[in-house]
């Protein structure tokens, strides 16, 4: 390792074989260290021999003050807004503490691609100006802290999508980052996500992320940086995007809440469009969406971006009102009605899943709020045999291109998300083909949902917990979700995976439902997830983002009141 690198915990190395490749990746790195003051770096002891968990890290290393710990660790976006807006703290405090922060969780997790702290302060010096001058804040968001994924444009800064070569500077922010800074919002820093956006792990040139809870572990993709960020509370809030699962499977893989809308709600304007698996969104649409350490800052970033009617400028979008409904406002006071979906019929789920899907679905029973009954899965197996051709209608030949042009290698699980299209171009009269399958397919899912008589669904996030790197195969509890286009979040539980031989639970489950399944199973067998946490995935039908939030409300009340009785 070059001495003018940040260094930064690698359990598994990442050398790339291309001479080319690697001298990019190291100029990257150079310039990405050469913004980080020596205070600000860890001990090598740490870097070199960590510990398997280390969000304790950040608290305990020496290098934030006790009002940053503070101001890091004890409040959320909304009551962090509320403190900076009755001078508690300023915003030049707030923006140092996670920018501080945020470098550490990069040098435990390698979650970060770009870090500008400098910009932050100066920004929020502003805020702080215009707040003692007027005695009001310049919006809802003033001085809050925001992180962003790469491939998301803010001014000044490095987008990319997915290959080197598709690296460039923003030259304006992005509609939905003009949106969240002229609400009061700071950026500080991007956040690493994996080769082709088609991964979900993140292994990008600039590292591979891991998870703060065992670093042995993905941390998820491809919003992985954001999720591994969130989670050591370097940052309160971040965006990423989603057309498999980037943002669900991220947040469930580090235990935080996340959401994917439905398409066409938020804007993705400006956003860098030069991506390998474009022509993906011919039938799949990728998506915006948040990541927070709370559902209420989740609800509060749709408030703020739905109420500067994005559509105006975005004609793409649907003009959707962001009123969520009360619960108690249902005619006849019906309650909510809940299906839980155990498994997909293709791959059971690995145990600690399924401990937290009966934990949430007993907690909810009991609290006797809910209409609580099975959700039959519908023909998983044949919604991602169309969605592999979906996603690589020309059978990864333009992802080649993007990659041969810098000599960037193909990584393993990028070659395992095309292996099975690999140079299959389906053309023009297959992509249309495609269209006539997805739209039949959501016709006859929408008249499933309705036979089910239920409000939302209640799934995993994944096969399991956040897999060992470099096995993270199977996207079916998110990708299906996208297919059908329904939007979904992930609420976290407080169950955490525990060490490996746990087996299988009932005895329905113990023959594998598929290959698929009897693989998961083998992985389970052969790994070690100690300390990963476990979230849950709610969904509602598609257009139905509103109810989802007051659903979501709901069902978060009673677990955080189940989860404090826990301890």
């Amino acid at each position: 390792m070059s001495s003018a690198l940040l260094p930064v915990v690698e359990p598994i190395p990442f050398e790339p074989a291309s001479q080319k490749y690697q001298t990019l990746r190291t100029s990257l790195l150079e310039k990405f260290a050469a913004a980080v003051p020596d205070a600000l770096k860890l001990p090598r002891s740490i870097i070199h021999n960590p510990p398997v968990d280390v969000t304790a890290i950040p608290r305990e290393c020496g290098i934030l003050s006790a009002q940053e710990i503070d101001i890091t660790e004890n409040y959320d976006v909304t009551s962090l807004a509320q403190a900076i807006a009755s001078k508690k703290f300023s915003a030049v405090a707030v923006a140092t503490a996670f920018s501080k922060r945020a470098i550490i969780a990069h040098q435990l997790t390698c979650c970060l691609t770009e870090w500008f702290m400098r910009e932050a302060v100066a920004q929020a010096e502003y805020l702080d100006d215009y707040l003692e001058k007027t005695g009001k804040p310049i919006g809802p968001l003033h001085g809050v802290p925001i992180s962003v994924k790469l491939r998301i444009s803010i001014a000044g800064h490095w987008s990319m999508a997915g290959t080197l070569d598709t690296l460039q500077k923003a030259t304006k922010d992005s509609q939905l980052i003009a949106i969240l800074r002229n609400a009061g919002a700071v950026f500080y820093c991007k956040t690493n996500q994996p080769q082709s956006l088609m991964h979900l792990e993140s292994l990008s040139i600039w590292g591979r992320t891991l998870n703060p809870f065992n670093i042995n572990l993905s941390s998820g993709g491809s919003t992985g940086g954001e999720a591994a960020l969130i989670a050591l509370r370097g940052s309160l809030f971040g965006l990423g995007t989603d057309i498999a699962g980037s943002v669900r499977a991220p947040a469930g893989y580090c235990g935080i809440f996340g959401f994917r809308p439905t398409s066409h709600v938020l804007p993705t304007k400006d956003f860098l469009l030069n991506v390998p698996g474009f022509a993906a969104e011919l039938n799949i649409m990728g998506c915006v969406g948040p990541m927070s350490t709370t559902l209420r800052d989740m609800d509060l970033f749709m408030n703020v971006v739905m109420s500067a009617n994005p559509s105006i400028q975005d004609p793409q979008l649907i003009p959707t009102p962001w009123t969520p409904r009360r619960l108690e406002k249902q005619p006849d006071g019906a309650r909510l009605r809940i299906g839980f979906m155990m498994n997909d019929g293709v791959i059971t789920p690995q145990p600690p899943v399924t401990r937290a899907l009966t934990w949430v679905r007993s907690q909810l029973e009991k609290s006797g709020f809910f209409d609580i009954k099975d959700f039959v899965p519908f023909r998983a197996a044949e919604a991602m045999k169309n969605l592999n051709s979906a996603y690589w209608p020309d059978g990864g030949r333009t992802l080649k291109r993007h990659l041969a042009m810098t000599s960037e290698p193909m990584l393993p699980l990028t070659a395992w998300a095309i292996k099975d299209v690999e140079n299959i171009d389906i053309g023009v009269a297959g992509v249309l083909e495609q269209r006539g399958k997805r739209d039949l397919f959501r016709y006859e899912f929408a008249e499933h949902w309705a036979s089910q008589q239920v409000d939302i669904a209640i799934c995993p996030v994944s096969v399991g917990p956040a897999c060992m790197h470099d096995t993270t195969f199977y996207w079916n509890y998110t990708s299906f979700w996208n297919y059908v286009d329904c939007p979904g979040a992930t609420i976290p539980t407080p169950i955490k995976a525990c060490r490996k031989g746990t087996e299988y639970y009932g005895s329905e489950d113990q023959v594998p439902l598929s290959d698929e399944c009897k693989h998961v199973r083998q992985l389970w067998a052969e790994g070690d997830f100690e300390g990963a946490p476990i979230a849950v995935q709610v969904i509602s039908r598609r257009y139905h983002d509103d109810e989802l939030f007051t659903a979501l409300k709901t069902v978060n009340e009673v677990l955080e009141r189940s989860t404090s009785s826990r301890r």
